[in-house]
């Protein structure tokens, strides 16, 4: 491989146990990750013993607190991990993401007891989550969703269908969002639901255009009867649980998008400086080196961007409208830079002999989940002008 083949990042990272993390993470992702991540990706494959590996190495939790399994990291380190795993395979790194995702309304609104009982096993103990919000008909307009939790005794009984729901079917629990009272976003409680639940199926996985192996799911509840005990934060407290959950989340999606931008520069820098057409490497032709240079600075900035926004949260500062800006920038440069990378590559880029063409199919659904990035251009709007309609 030629000098100028890429290198792994360099990351400025806080402490020694965050550089001692990233190598750990980057060996796993060498060698159990990489080695079968286009085989399995072609075949629909989840790779689930790749997940009880990352719990297993404490890679599951990274955010939260170690008293419960947790590994104390700040969101700058955490999102990194994110960055390197989904560089290697975005199945692996988007699965992190919404696991994580999965685990802040106990994590972060739930009561003591609950999080005694319940985090061990969901940050380290094997277990992987999924995260309920989006239903057929609301997908953007969350707070019009219509699955229903009604009140039984002690107990609560859920009915009603999600769509969209990464880990669908396979996860061990569902963090759920029912509406429990009036219309609107206050009539809504979250609940987290064993997968085992009587009355809780899926349908079969979607069938997608990229993430194959990751399922995408329809998640059903058929009269699933959960204790008051499973309920989280207050009644009505649900929708807005889901909103500060997803302001972290689109941070996770941000990181992913820049993995997956990363991996595709990789590619289109080593095929450029290896390839040689009229005589010489194609990267010595300015066209390619302009198009890699902007590749590269694009990525740079969002993964600044993206830094920047978990600083703030790690701080305990409002972070809502930067997490939104590092989410459509991010998203949007990944797919700018995968885009860019299949024409570096020619017609290969077309191929699936070369991962261009798969990085490409990738970043378009991240630019979709988590809040599409026409959502995200109001939420940036709203706190720089207000809410609309006023």
């Amino acid at each position: 491989m030629p000098d100028r083949a890429p290198q792994p990042v360099d990351r400025q990272l806080p402490t020694d146990e965050a550089r001692d993390l990233i190598s750990l993470v980057r060996d796993i992702a060498q060698r159990e990750i990489a080695p079968k991540a286009a085989e399995e990706e072609d075949a629909g494959r989840f790779p689930r013993e790749v997940f009880t590996l990352l719990s297993e190495s404490g890679l599951l939790g990274l955010p939260y607190d170690s008293e419960y399994g947790g590994g104390d990291q700040p969101y700058e380190v955490y999102l990194q991990v994110l960055e390197e795993l989904a560089a290697v395979r975005l199945t692996v790194g988007l699965g992190v993401s919404v696991h994580t995702l999965a685990s802040y309304a106990l994590a972060t609104y739930g009561s003591k007891q609950q999080q005694v009982e319940h985090l061990p096993a969901m940050l380290g103990g094997g277990l992987l989550g999924a995260y309920c919000l989006s239903e057929p008909a609301s997908g953007s307009d969350a707070a019009s969703l219509r699955t229903k939790a009604v009140r039984d005794g002690e107990d609560w009984v859920i009915t009603g269908t999600k769509a969209w729901i990464t880990h669908g079917g396979i996860a061990d629990f569902y963090t759920v969002m029912a509406r429990t009272g009036e219309d609107g976003p206050r009539g809504i409680s979250a609940f987290l639901v064993p997968a085992d639940a009587a009355g809780l199926s899926a349908a079969a996985p979607e069938k997608k255009m990229g993430m194959k192996g990751s399922p995408t799911a329809q998640v059903h509840f058929d009269g699933v009867r959960v204790g008051d005990e499973r309920r989280i934060g207050e009644e009505g407290q649900g929708f807005a649980i889901a909103l500060s959950a997803l302001d972290s989340g689109r941070l996770g999606i941000a990181a992913c998008a820049i993995g997956v931008a990363q991996a595709a520069l990789d590619e289109a820098v080593t095929y450029a400086t290896e390839r040689r057409q009229f005589g010489k490497p194609i990267a010595d032709f300015q066209g390619l080196r302009f198009m890699l240079a902007d590749m590269a600075t694009q990525i740079e900035a969002g993964r600044a961007l993206y830094l920047a926004a978990a600083r703030l949260r790690d701080a305990g500062r409002p972070f809502a409208k930067q997490a939104a800006m590092a989410k459509l920038h991010c998203t949007d440069t990944a797919m700018k830079v995968t885009t860019d990378a299949v024409q570096v590559l020619g017609g290969y880029g077309y191929t699936a002999d070369f991962p261009a063409e798969r990085y490409m199919r990738e970043a378009k659904v991240l630019q979709i989940v988590e809040g599409t990035n026409q959502i995200q251009r109001m939420v940036i709007a709203r706190h720089l002008a207000g809410p609309e309609g006023r």
